[in-house]
């Protein structure tokens, strides 16, 4: 166990874990402090300043990663030559902050509210205009939604980048799925790894969405998010439903204003603020799929924190890339489209499941037809890494033993899937839980199938997240996931596939298909079963498609 730290030694301390190379923060001073929480805890924090006598706006991120990389010491530096003091800021319990780690808790809107008084702490400062924002990813996206909800009175503005509400569907868990080996990591990042055990066994003895993960879900508070935001998703993340939830949430159930002061841009890219290039992983788009990031949000703090005219808010309320084929000259897609709002018209259409790994817009007739996979948790089918792998030829996980596809003819036309995509599957087992994984790729003449979108589901979970469901061996369930958003034009010559697994781990850890609690160590009696998909004519499964809007 770790010993907490004298508050003195902390700047000596701060001085020995920055990388060994310094970086040349262009006549920015850093400088590391401590910002005191209404309970008397205080949080480590490292504040860039730039040259001259202010006083400046604040601008700050929350995190529990690391504050001391020098790619994140050059960033924050990059920001505060914009006429900035930024301040980065360690989650309570990590790195150098005190008090215990509580994950995301002490940042909401209970008794503890981290957020409202690092904001309030740094208007405060006599180098401070009084105007705070916000920005950050990820982990500081949630942290930043969860802030909006407390409403500190000198929070201007907000810029979040693939960001989340809701932590048992987006976060520690997936689509129902427990992530323990995911999370037991987090102990790294605590001054006292025992306070993270202590999280987990909290959060699996709360096995379905109720009051206490209410407590924490953003998505019911709304009404109370009324703080200008530009947010960002990206195509080949999980947690784009967040972005999309969170603009959408914003701006039709917000407070007074909000409809008007909420920006959405979603683009072809993975998880991340600082990788929005059009380089992703092994596909190259063209240049106009790049988005910088750091320079639009200086625009858009420029605007809101200094009152200049950037020009930003004129920018179009909702813009999103549609992707399409490379390497094709003359290929449609890879464009930009603009819209007043994130609406998408039109009725889905469907492409059903067939024998022999067929997918069409044909409903099966046949009286039989199913296809089966063993999922068998201890000798599970191999999805490396804990990053979703997107815009990644998906053949090496698609002919794994396990591992069933179903995929469409060459296109005569091309196709355009923009909205989102649903699975509506007919699944039975032999065990009484397990999982399916639905994954949307595009199929080039080549071969390759490029991955768009994945998500997975538990079965216990699939009459919702508020109570669980077993199944009886060998009965036909009926199972809806949202896989998720896309904007994709299929070419000319191209195939679609959909490719269904129960097993990909380690970025989805099995289910042990016990039909037992669910437990954070991994349990002496996991099984094997065999799982049915279905696709005759009394039990259809079929892919729900987004009609595609047009240019």
């Amino acid at each position: 166990m770790k010993t907490a730290l004298p508050i003195a030694l902390l700047p000596i301390l701060a001085a020995f874990t920055l990388d060994a190379a310094e970086p040349n923060l262009g006549g920015v001073t850093e400088t590391h402090l401590t910002i005191p929480m209404r309970d008397g805890v205080k949080l480590s924090a490292y504040l860039y300043t730039p040259p001259g006598d202010g006083p400046w706006p604040a601008i700050f991120e929350q995190r529990y990663a690391s504050l001391t990389s020098n790619g994140t010491r050059e960033s924050a530096a990059r920001l505060a030559r914009g006429g900035y003091v930024v301040a980065m800021v360690n989650y309570r319990g990590t790195h150098l902050s005190e008090g215990h780690w509580v994950g995301y808790r002490a940042m909401q809107w209970g008794d503890l509210r981290d957020g409202y008084d690092a904001c309030e702490w740094l208007a405060a400062r006599p180098w401070c205009t009084g105007k705070v924002g916000t920005f950050g990813s990820s982990q500081g996206g949630y942290a930043q939604n969860y802030l909006a909800v407390t409403q500190p009175p000198h929070l201007v503005c907000q810029y979040m980048v693939d960001t989340g509400l809701s932590l048992f569907q987006e976060g520690y868990r997936v689509g129902g799925l427990t992530r323990p080996e995911r999370f037991k990591a987090m102990a790294d990042i605590c001054r006292d790894p025992a306070d993270n055990a202590a999280l987990m066994k909290e959060w699996f003895s709360h096995p379905n969405y109720d009051d206490y993960w209410r407590d924490e879900d953003a998505s019911l508070h709304f009404d109370r998010m009324n703080v200008p935001c530009f947010t960002i998703g990206s195509w080949f993340d999980f947690m784009n439903q967040g972005s999309i939830a969170s603009f959408i949430g914003r701006r039709h159930q917000g407070g007074p204003n909000s409809r008007d002061n909420q920006w959405l841009l979603v683009g072809p890219w993975l998880h991340g603020r600082s990788n929005k290039s059009h380089k992703v992983g092994e596909i190259e788009f063209p240049e106009n799929a790049a988005w910088p990031v750091d320079d639009h949000m200086l625009r858009w703090f420029d605007h809101w924190l200094k009152g200049k005219d950037t020009g930003v808010t004129g920018d179009p309320r909702v813009r999103y890339y549609v992707m399409g084929a490379t390497g094709e000259p003359g290929a449609p897609g890879n464009v930009w489209r603009d819209a007043d709002d994130w609406v998408f018209k039109g009725e889905p259409r469907a492409f059903f499941l067939h024998e022999g790994g067929k997918l069409d817009a044909i409903a099966p007739t046949a009286e039989k037809s199913s296809t089966d996979l063993v999922s068998d948790p201890l000798h599970p089918m191999s999805i490396p890494g804990r990053g979703f792998p997107g815009a990644q030829d998906a053949r090496p996980f698609e002919e794994q033993a396990e591992v069933r596809t179903f995929t469409t003819e060459p296109l005569a036309e091309p196709v355009e899937w923009t909205g989102r995509v649903f699975a509506d599957l007919r699944v039975s087992s032999t065990a009484p839980d397990t999982d399916f994984i639905v994954r949307i790729s595009d199929v080039y003449p080549d071969g390759r199938s490029i991955l768009i979108v994945d998500y997975p589901w538990r079965m216990r979970y699939r009459d919702g997240f508020e109570s669980e469901k077993l199944m009886e061996p060998g009965e036909v369930y009926s199972l809806k996931i949202p896989v998720g958003w896309m904007s994709q034009i299929f070419n000319r010559g191209h195939r679609i596939r959909v490719t269904i697994a129960s097993t990909g781990a380690p970025l989805y850890e099995p289910n042990p298909q016990n039909g037992k609690p669910l437990t954070i160590e991994w349990p002496d009696d996991a099984r094997a079963a065999t799982n049915t998909i279905h696709h005759s004519a009394a039990y259809p499964s079929r892919i729900l498609a987004p009609a595609g809007n047009g240019d």
